[in-house]
Order: structure tokens, then C-alpha cells, then sequence
């Protein structure tokens, strides 16, 4: 079947099986490999991107679901020259080890971000579901929590 989205502000039109996971039509197709395959069940959330605004796990959403949709991978979420603030933040505050799970937490960080620009403790615990091995959940809670002391617009 043939879908049309656009993605990262580009209108784009693939061809593909319905059912067809939107994580490798942008990694196989589209050639967007940040976005990470980590579980394939939607658990752990390294394939997270946004659609439409809201933070999807990319793994769990057939691509024939998308036809029409806004898409924004980590590629897209700002120019390498000009991180998004969630980056900047990431950077300054040590957050990554490995790095595998990066893309897919900052895609929900800043997806969180724009819809409550200073979580509490317990939203961020509640909302942020992604799953880091490497155990940095602390790292990334003193840079969402920067952000909101700064007053750091998200959108």
C-alpha cells in the first residue's frame, strides 16, 4: 500500500505493508536510523518519535495508521547546529553512557516538556516510561528539572 506522511516537515510517500511497523519504514526506507529498535513490543521505548505531537512508540504503530500524519524523529527534532533545548540539557547534565536509549528519551522528554514545562518528581516518573539500562534516570531528571529552572521554552 502507498502512505503518505510528512516527516521531519518533509511530505514523503512509501510503500509498504500495512501492517508494516512505522520503525522500519524510517529506518529501512527513509533511511532515519536514529530512531533505535530495542524491544519490538512498545516496552522500552528507544523507537519513540513524536506523531502529531504526541510521544508514539514507533515499533507499535503500522505505518498504514499514518496516512496524513506529522512525524518528527530525533533527526528532525532540531538542526545539528542548534540542538533543542532537551539536548542541550542532555549534554550539560552527563546523561548518556551508552546511548542507546538517548534518541527515544529525548523524543519523550521533550514531548513531556511541551505539554508541562516543570513536572513534578511524579509526573516525570509516571509519564516517562522509557527504559535506560545504563540506570541514568537521575541524570535525566536534574536536566528536565533544569530546564524548568530556567524556564526553558519547549515547544
Amino acid at each position: 500500500m502507498s502512505v503518505s506522511f510528512v516527516v521531519n516537515g518533509e511530505a514523503r510517500t512509501v510503500e509498504a505493508d500495512a501492517d508494516t511497523p512505522l520503525l522500519w519504514v524510517l529506518r529501512e526506507q527513509l533511511g532515519l536510523a536514529g530512531t533505535k529498535f530495542g524491544c519490538g513490543i512498545g516496552a522500552c521505548g528507544a523507537c519513540t518519535v513524536h506523531i502529531n505531537g504526541a510521544a508514539t512508540r514507533a515499533c507499535s504503530v503500522p505505518v498504514s495508521a499514518l496516512d496524513g500524519a506529522q512525524v518528527t524523529t530525533i533527526e528532525g527534532l532540531a538542526p545539528v547546529d542548534a540542538p533543542h533545548a532537551v539536548q542541550a540539557a542532555w549534554v550539560a547534565q552527563q546523561v548518556p553512557q551508552c546511548g542507546y536509549c538517548q534518541s527515544g528519551m529525548i523524543m519523550a522528554v521533550s514531548a513531556l516538556l511541551a505539554r508541562n514545562a516543570r513536572p513534578t518528581d511524579a509526573q516525570i516518573d509516571a509519564e516517562l516510561t522509557n527504559l535506560c539500562r545504563c540506570g541514568t534516570y537521575e541524570r535525566i531528571r536534574r536536566a528536565i528539572h533544569s530546564l524548568a529552572d530556567a524556564g526553558v521554552s519547549h515547544g
